[in-house]
């Protein structure tokens, strides 16, 4: 079993990249980590000493010659980069030149530099849900899903899966071939969630109560950050013991966090740090519609002096009313992957977090 590899994840400094690199650093046969993003995240002071190197590269995924760089003397690759865009806020262009570019300068740049392995972070929204808000119940990674997709997000997300599907096999200029394979990650909550800390003050500031829009069978998957994390780390590694296994393949990530409408998965949450909270009343589609439509006209008048952020869009409302999750064990049945930490823990050291970040957030405005 190979030792001494040298990692690169690009995103490393993201929500997801920063719980692999985590899980790296303590992986005996990783003698180096290596982080290509834009900003440094402050957890890698935390993780200095020990066998494992970290080594963080500033760079932008559109630049290919930067990324060229990053990859020399690397054994694998984790593409995280991605610019997420829930709310269709960004140009289409902005998404495009990110999730897809980016995505072909990793793929070039690995071919280039005889990098033999490549596992990139795709996303649920790569399949749906679609225009029609047709549901999508229990897939798996053989259901076959049609339509234009909702978001323009997933649009940038499937294009980018093709790439990464394409490049599997493709020789490299050592005359090997390169191995590929794609994990595609639900919604995802835990430590740094910056969404789900958001939608916390939202509820205390709306008197403990968590208004709501999605209808009863609008159910959805979520998964925690540690245990999407894992399935990378372990996925990277049997792509190298068993490449003729898992070179091609897309694996939807799961653990055992329950299949839940939204407003439920945040009472599970917010009920242990404030008992005081509870359901609050569900807001009919057409009224949500209604303040939309009267929330973007006022963003267009104000436009000209103040950028107002959408707090939510219509392409979100419409996802909130359709439910979409995955149903299957194919990573269990092809690399053996298990969620490292069970329902319990995930939500106990989420809420952990959330009560952390909470305190920190008042004292800062406190002395503020």
């Amino acid at each position: 079993m190979a030792k001494d590899l040298v990692y690169l994840v690009t995103g490393g400094s993201g929500f997801i990249g920063e719980h692999i690199v985590k899980f790296l650093h303590k992986e005996e046969y990783v003698k180096e980590v290596k982080i290509f993003n834009m900003n440094k995240g402050g957890f890698i002071e935390d993780l200095k000493g020990g066998s494992t190197t970290i080594t963080f590269i500033k760079g932008n995924i559109t630049d290919y010659n930067q990324v060229l760089e990053a990859v020399k003397n690397v054994h694998v690759v984790i593409h995280t980069a991605a610019l997420v865009d829930y709310l269709d806020e960004r140009p289409f262009e902005e998404l495009e030149a990110i999730n897809v570019g980016g995505t072909e300068n990793v793929i070039k740049a690995c071919l280039a530099s005889d990098v033999p392995y490549l596992l990139y972070t795709s996303s649920i929204s790569a399949v749906g849900p679609n225009k029609n808000l047709d549901p999508m119940v229990g897939v798996t990674e053989d259901t076959i899903y049609h339509g234009e997709h909702l978001l323009s997000y997933g649009k940038t997300k499937a294009w980018a899966e093709r790439l990464a599907l394409l490049a599997n096999g493709q020789q490299m200029s050592n005359g090997n071939k390169i191995t590929t394979c794609i994990i595609r990650p639900g919604s995802v909550y835990g430590e740094k969630g910056q969404q789900f800390l958001n939608q916390y003050h939202s509820v205390k500031y709306q008197n403990n109560r968590i208004n709501y829009v999605q209808p009863d069978h609008a159910a959805q998957n979520y998964e925690y950050v540690g245990n999407v994390a894992w399935m990378h780390v372990v996925a990277a590694r049997q792509m190298q013991l068993n490449p003729h296994v898992l070179g091609g393949q897309v694996y939807y990530s799961y653990d055992d966090t329950p299949v839940k409408l939204l407003k439920d998965l945040h009472r599970e949450f917010f009920t242990e740090l404030d008992p005081d909270i509870q359901i609050g009343s569900q807001i009919p589609y057409w009224k949500m519609w209604l303040i939309i439509m009267i929330y973007n006209s006022i963003r267009l008048i104000l436009k000209p002096f103040w950028k107002l952020k959408p707090f939510i869009t219509l392409p979100i409302l419409k996802l909130l009313n359709v439910a979409f999750y995955c149903d299957t064990d194919k990573a269990f049945r092809h690399f053996g992957y298990k969620p490292y930490y069970s329902w319990v823990e995930s939500k106990q050291r989420t809420c952990q977090w959330l009560k952390q970040a909470s305190e920190d957030l008042r004292k800062a405005k406190k002395n503020s």
